[in-house]
């Protein structure tokens, strides 16, 4: 439909290229907050002090965004992108600001969460906004290039945030994001139509606060359950119930609420299903490079931090080729043919992984993160685009959120399934040390002898092998979303109705 509506008006199509530049600078805003923010937490930490707080400085971050992102996007369907997207940023900014003027560690951990709240419409409603604006046969190319900017914020927020670090104050690293909304706002002020609202009738009192309030109880729970570094003893049992317990009352509310957060229509759409069980997946198994190989190749290959970051990048610039390639696959293949070839890239990537105790060398490592990177890139750019294009106007903005919010709640499945593989093998091997990857780090060896550090370094280098283990188990399931999604579908040039 609002494809359409821009072909029905030369004016607004001409204005096209500004709400592409406002949704690609919004969303280099989003992606580098994570690097930027990383690269400063020693200046932070030092200057605050709070060091046993470290963890939550992110952890409260991820936790809100994740909550907020379904919401976002189903409150874009009803009350418009333009608004949404407005008050989502405005919140992001407000919060940035306030972080850069935290007198504490536990304010700005405050103060990450106002930031939070808003983040969590960013990333989803750009990405809906570009959806809105191209043809089908448009989007893959358009949502290869946002998927870029993923990319170009790994490599620029380390440098970008050591500088501010070096030459300012670590403030700096928060109000940067506040030039850079202001003129995404502006420029979507000036050239994003408002678009027609089907929801006439719908109001604030509409809203479907008591599923907001069990999705609010299940994510929370259950991420306080897997974030890394979370203990909570006996404590854990009761979340787990409680993740239960609000899961099964937010799909009961679902199926009476006259507006539910998630319309029954994303329940009916083989496409959506199979591409939210795909995010989730690839969400999981690209965690075995996001949290683990830089430390791999600190401890075990005797790298550089800037090596181990390095990798990472490497694996970004492979998701952003494969991103943009895959759209031009897409319209000569399927989606199911791309997202099979990008499942099978996963998994022969996961499995070079597991031969890295072999072939243990920094090349090797980064040749695998690549090759991983090029999978998962192929995998999210077919099941957005694929649920993009599967859903109309009325629905796009959760159906695009929610692609987001699964790939997201499968990294913190990865992160928390492979951690404890790792811990547990470490436990069993080495029951009398403590900490052994710390001890693997350090830059002073001369407290150990070498017999000791070969002994912890093989019984790592184990340990992390059935990590990786998992990893290919969990990569393999990529195969089985990929199967999901029926044969012959793909862009389509046929888009008056979406």
């Amino acid at each position: 439909m609002s494809s359409l509506y821009f072909c029905l008006h030369p004016h607004h199509r001409n204005h096209r290229i500004w709400i592409f530049w406002a949704c690609m600078l919004a969303t280099f805003m989003a992606a580098v907050e994570v690097t930027i923010v990383a690269t400063a937490m020693p200046n932070i930490i030092a200057d605050l002090g709070g060091f046993h707080y470290f963890g939550w400085i992110f952890s409260i971050y991820l936790l809100i965004q994740s909550i907020t992102i379904p919401i976002y996007g189903r409150l874009a369907d009803l009350l418009g992108r333009k608004l949404i997207f407005f008050i989502g940023t405005t919140l992001f900014l407000i919060g940035s600001m306030m972080c850069g003027f935290a007198k504490s560690i536990l304010w700005l951990i405050i103060f990450r969460a106002i930031q939070a709240f808003g983040a969590g419409s960013i990333v989803p409603l750009a990405s809906t906004i570009l959806a809105d604006i191209y043809k089908q046969e448009e989007r893959a190319n358009i949502q290869g290039y946002l998927s870029s900017v993923w990319a170009i914020s790994a490599i620029m927020g380390p440098l970008i945030g050591g500088m501010i670090v070096k030459y300012y104050h670590w403030s700096g690293i928060f109000w940067i994001n506040i030039p850079l909304g202001l003129i995404s706002i502006i420029l979507l002020m000036r050239f994003l139509p408002s678009m027609p609202n089907k929801n006439h009738n719908y109001t604030y009192s509409d809203l479907d606060i008591a599923g907001i309030s069990y999705l609010t109880l299940a994510i929370s729970s259950l991420l306080l359950l897997l974030l890394p570094g979370t203990n909570l003893g006996n404590w854990n049992i009761c979340l787990l119930i409680l993740t239960l317990i609000s899961s099964i009352l937010l799909i009961r509310e679902q199926r009476i609420s006259t507006y539910p957060l998630f319309p029954l229509a994303l329940w009916k759409n083989k496409v959506i299903i199979a591409s939210n069980i795909g995010s989730l997946i690839i969400g999981a198994s690209m965690m075995g490079i996001a949290a683990f190989l830089p430390t791999y190749i600190q401890a075990i290959i005797s790298g550089s931090p800037f090596q181990a970051g390095w990798t990472l990048a490497v694996m970004s610039i492979g998701w952003t080729l494969a991103s943009t390639l895959s759209g031009r696959l897409m319209l000569q293949t399927s989606y199911r043919f791309v997202a099979l070839l990008g499942a099978s890239l996963l998994f022969f990537g996961s499995v070079m992984l597991l031969h890295i105790n072999i072939y243990c060398s920094i090349t090797y490592a980064q040749l695998s993160a690549f090759v991983i990177g090029i999978g998962t890139g192929m995998c999210n750019t077919t099941f957005l685009v694929s649920v993009q294009n599967e859903s109309t106007y009325s629905i796009r903005g959760i159906a695009t959120a929610s692609t987001l919010f699964t790939r997201m709640l499968g990294s913190a499945f990865g992160t928390a399934i492979l951690s404890a593989v790792l811990n547990l093998n470490l436990k069993w091997r080495l029951p009398l040390v403590r900490d052994p990857l710390q001890i693997l780090i350090a830059t002073d060896h001369n407290f150990f002898s070498n017999d000791y550090l070969e002994v912890i370094t093989s019984q790592v280098k184990l340990s992390m092998y059935w990590m990786y283990f998992f990893a290919v188990l969990i990569a393999l399931f990529a195969f089985f979303s990929a199967v999901l999604i029926p044969r012959g579908l793909r862009p389509s040039k046929n888009y008056s109705n979406k």
